[in-house]
């Protein structure tokens, strides 16, 4: 299969419209067969679920080459059953998960030519989403639905390296006791948009949220977990009712104690706790893992031991384990590798 041709070690991290996404409908109760189409535009109603109350999920994930050349995703069970798990909340019907991971499997397969070669820091990016559909312009949940998946080949989210970043303890709070932080859903990132604009302005890379209750615990950031690295080399974790339950984060959990020997702790963080840490990161699908080097609290600053040049050496040997195994350089799970090609 001859690959598509593109600068593939100098790819951004942005939209690059693919040829190929998938379709399916949700009518009179029932999901439709769905298909892989090229038509990449949607149209809908102007009174669309979707526009008027914000009802649509989503999630993100990945396709790799590995070094032996295969097509392979990484846990995209987990992403079926995140998805699951966030329809439910906003009243939409399920996207049966077996048909979750055949969708990314056709979508992968339809656009292989854009699957960035093995080596190039490049992968091809994929995102599922499902949207209320009819006209309501009553506060309900809509009666038809449509999920889709679309590809982009995405460069690496760090260009020449993942230098620490500086993050700022925001004055907004990200999600309500109680409320919809702990799902993938649009409107919980419409919210972040303005904290994360607003810390950008002050000169920050990114936001630290504490728990909306107390503020005195340590949450996440818009669009990733949170992990810290003890002086005495244990991995810790939040744990809230209120953040989102990372994918990434949950295999950064089973690395750190079954690869490389780790104490595993995953409980509420007091922020008092952030001095007594040797080294912080944050993790999600897009970069893995980010180092913190600075948390600023109105003014005081907390620098993080493992300093701002490069990733500490803890968090070094978890993402190369993790990568090592999404790239098939070092054996994975059983489960955690679903091999498209």
């Amino acid at each position: 299969m001859e690959k598509k041709n593109l600068d593939w070690a100098n790819l951004g991290f942005g939209y690059i419209q693919t040829e190929k996404r998938y379709v399916s409908n949700y009518k009179n109760g029932a999901w439709d067969d769905g298909a892989i189409t090229e038509d990449a535009n949607i149209v809908l109603n102007e009174c669309a679920g979707v526009f008027q109350y914000a009802q649509t999920v989503f999630e993100g994930l990945k396709a790799y080459t590995t070094e032996d050349g295969h097509i392979v995703c990484f846990r995209p069970d987990l992403n079926a059953s995140r998805l699951a798990d966030s329809a439910r909340r906003l009243e939409m019907p399920v996207f049966p998960e077996d048909r979750f991971i055949d969708a990314i499997q056709q979508v992968v397969e339809a656009n292989a030519a854009y699957v960035p070669p093995y080596g190039s820091g490049a992968t091809l990016y994929l995102r599922p989403y499902m949207m209320g559909t009819n006209p309501v312009i009553g506060v309900k949940p809509a009666d038809e639905y449509q999920f889709r998946v679309f590809a982009t080949p995405v460069g690496p989210y760090f260009k020449g390296g993942a230098k620490p970043i500086t993050i700022c303890v925001s004055d907004f709070d990200r999600a309500a006791p109680h409320g919809t932080g702990h799902i993938k859903a649009g409107l919980n990132y419409a919210m972040s948009l303005h904290a994360i604009m607003t810390a950008h302005r002050n000169g920050f890379d990114e936001n630290m949220y504490l728990d909306p209750a107390t503020r005195t615990k340590i949450e996440e950031t818009g669009g990733a977990n949170f992990i810290f690295i003890t002086k005495d080399n244990k991995l810790v974790t939040p744990k809230s009712d209120s953040i989102l339950p990372s994918i990434t984060r949950r295999s950064i959990m089973y690395v750190a104690e079954h690869y490389l020997g780790m104490t595993v702790e995953h409980r509420e963080v007091e922020f008092s706790e952030l001095k007594d840490f040797a080294e912080a990161g944050l993790c999600g699908t897009a970069a893995v893992i980010s180092p913190v080097g600075k948390i600023v609290n109105h003014g005081e600053e907390i620098l993080i031991p493992s300093g701002m040049e490069e990733m500490g050496p803890t968090t070094k040997k978890l993402y190369d384990t993790l990568t090592g195994i999404q790239m098939g350089r070092i054996e994975a799970p059983e489960g955690w590798i679903k091999k498209i090609l």
